[in-house]
């Protein structure tokens, strides 16, 4: 059976859950969003995933700062200062009575328009703030076994054309990379960059062990994952060669393990790669190692937060 990296144990609270949207709280069936919203219209907008761990916000601020990057760069006006964001993110699980294994997901967009059109300009109001935070603790049995990939024909784009850095609304082209690997009976699509080199997957940050070295893209063409930080960092503070690089395809083939990164699942490994085991296929060690570290680091974040 094909499951990937988002794969959440069922939780029957979510039924009952209360959406923030700009300002005021809805339960799960009456949130609603104008079918003019930039964000539906055309992918306008930029969000993040959270984890709700012991009470707080893992690596809140490393969000913040990519949320707040984003915007700026695309020209979009949040609103809202980090206080009142951070404000609202924590009545969301006030109201919801939430302390441990939740994923927020806090989306903004430009705003409604008065009539559909790519144009900015045609923007009525100020922007949508969403923030749906649901009880979602990740699978073990995801984590345990690893995940399959299939390297897709989808390549991820070059800067100039739709920079992979923003975590924004436009996904499709993750998206269909995704519908070849389910095609091909994998759990996850591999996507390398426009020069044929490995830079990331679908939804998460790739990485492989070889020789004892760790390596990861160069992140010119991938998402500047917040885990996928935290595994770089935890590394040079724990004597682990790492390095972002440039890699082929037959490294990835002949890697003694591999795993994937995201704020949801954490580090999970990759057992196989268009059909060809990694290491022994299961975790390995030093995936198995860095997992611990991780796990610390996160409620290191939450601690002093």
């Amino acid at each position: 059976m094909q499951r990937g990296t988002h794969e959440a144990v069922p939780d029957r609270r979510n039924e009952g859950v209360l959406v923030y949207i700009n300002g005021e709280f809805f339960p799960r069936t009456e949130a609603k969003i104008s079918v003019f919203d930039s964000g539906f219209l055309v992918g306008d907008g930029v969000w993040e995933g959270i984890r709700l761990h012991a009470g707080d916000f893992a690596f809140l601020d490393e969000h913040l700062d990519r949320l707040f990057q984003g915007a700026k760069a695309i020209g979009l006006e949040i609103g809202q200062t980090r206080g009142e964001i951070t404000a609202a993110l924590r009545e969301t699980i006030r109201r919801n009575g939430m302390t441990d294994d939740v994923h927020v997901r806090l989306m903004v967009t430009r705003g409604d328009k008065k009539t559909p059109s790519q144009d900015p300009r045609l923007v009525v109001g100020g922007p949508n703030v969403v923030i749906i935070a649901e009880h979602k603790k990740a699978d073990p049995e995801v984590k345990e076994r690893g995940v399959s990939l299939f390297t897709s024909t989808v390549r991820r784009p070059p800067p100039d054309n739709l920079d992979q850095k923003l975590n924004s609304h436009s996904k499709l082209h993750e998206v269909v990379a995704l519908l070849q690997a389910l095609e091909a009976g994998a759990d996850e699509a591999l996507m390398l960059d426009p020069t044929g080199a490995v830079a990331t997957c679908n939804a998460t940050n790739f990485f492989v062990v070889r020789r004892g070295e760790i390596w990861t893209s160069t992140g010119q063409y991938s998402l500047n994952g917040i885990t996928r930080r935290m595994i770089v960092e935890l590394c040079r503070a724990n004597d682990v060669p790492v390095s972002e690089r440039a890699f082929s395809l037959t490294e990835v083939y002949d890697a003694d393990e591999a795993f994937v990164t995201g704020t949801f699942g954490g580090l999970t490994p990759v057992v196989k790669v268009d059909g060809r085991r990694i290491g022994d296929g299961s975790m390995g060690p030093v995936t198995r190692r860095l997992n611990d570290l991780y796990a610390a680091a996160v409620s290191r974040s939450v601690s002093r937060g």
